[in-house]
């Protein structure tokens, strides 16, 4: 037998033992390892791994080991990571439009959410995928709060603490200096050791997020105001989803949405523990009256209505937003009027 035979059948037998190259995907994450998220990534691997036959591979690097999300945002752009788990924050350096959904009170609750993600979702989802991105699963973090080392329930008493802002984004820092708050912006794998050493005393935060990652314990008190949603999703360079074989695709999107949606379905379960579990712990609630929240939604009208809009994201996305609101809430009102009673027979 020459050695061209050979050759070749060497190259049939791998072939045969290895149809396809398996394909790493390399995923950043935030979430710390043993959270509600990183245990909703690892339910995605294993599925992955067991629907492809061990041909595509989730890698997760979770905790903020790969950076903060701009971090990583920045490695999946030059190949170092290839799918982020993301929250709005991390979103809306890709979409800013997303920021509109999280403008402070004005998405009152889940219902609210979810009809507005119905209605534009798609047309966030279609921004990304033309900037390169296949959202793998929408999902929220749930409702952020504010956790403080001293309590806070107007906005004078925020005022009076130094306030752990995410990230970097000199408009926003500013309008909150303008209106009297000390921001202090860090990455958000700082904010533990800021509050360590006292350069900050309070945060924004889904509560499930601050007993994950322990933050409560240096800033035991937590106003009871919904202050915003965090919304967030899964990406994944399109560019390295296209090697995945076409005939897996459907079925690796469909398991991280089943357990995208899984996750979301404890979510609202997840946080009320967290209070209770934080409670437990030595976490205090104060309570916001009505009428100190409308004090705090005049604040928002006043500062931040002529700054974030039109310039932050775009006025027809909020117009979208607040008209998807307004349509929500009539129905609502209408399916809760008790029905007219019948006319008496003669």
């Amino acid at each position: 037998m020459s050695c061209r035979v050979i050759v070749l059948l060497a190259v049939l037998c791998l072939a045969m033992a290895n149809p396809a190259a398996a394909v790493v995907i390399k995923l950043g994450t935030i979430a710390p390892e043993g959270s509600p998220w990183h245990d909703a990534l690892q339910d995605i691997a294993a599925a992955w791994q067991k629907l492809s036959n061990g041909q595509v591979t989730l890698r997760i690097y979770p905790g903020g080991v790969a950076g903060d999300e701009p971090d990583m945002l920045r490695k999946m752009r030059i190949g170092q990571l290839n799918a982020v788990a993301l929250t709005s924050g991390g979103l809306a350096e890709i979409i800013p439009d997303i920021r509109a959904l999280t403008f402070p009170l004005l998405v009152r609750d889940d219902g609210e959410l979810a009809a507005v993600f119905e209605k534009l979702g798609p047309r966030f989802s279609a921004v990304l995928d033309a900037k390169g991105y296949k959202v793998l699963t929408w999902s929220s973090a749930g409702w952020v709060y504010f956790f403080s080392r001293r309590p806070v329930t107007a906005p004078e008493d925020l005022r009076s603490q130094k306030l752990f802002f995410w990230g970097s984004d000199p408009q926003y820092e500013e309008l909150l200096k303008q209106s009297g708050f000390q921001p202090m912006p860090l990455a958000v794998t700082d904010l533990l050791p800021s509050l360590q050493t006292g350069l900050v005393d309070a945060f924004a935060a889904p509560p499930a997020a601050a007993l994950s990652f322990q933050w409560f314990a240096l800033a035991p008190y937590m106003a009871d105001l919904k202050w915003q949603p965090l919304p967030g999703a899964t990406v994944v360079s399109a560019k390295v989803w296209g090697e995945i074989p076409a005939e897996l695709r459907p079925l690796l999107e469909q398991a991280a949405a089943a357990a995208g949606g899984r996750l979301q379905a404890r979510i609202d379960a997840l946080n009320d523990q967290a209070v209770e579990a934080m409670r437990q712990r030595g976490l205090s609630l104060t309570r916001v009256t009505p009428e100190t929240e409308a004090r705090w939604q005049a604040l928002v009208a006043e500062k931040g209505i002529p700054v974030f809009v039109g310039t932050r994201f775009s006025r027809e996305i909020f117009e979208a937003v607040q008209e998807t609101l307004r349509a929500y809430r009539r129905t609502r009102e209408e399916a809760r009027r008790p029905e007219a009673p019948a006319p008496a027979r003669p």
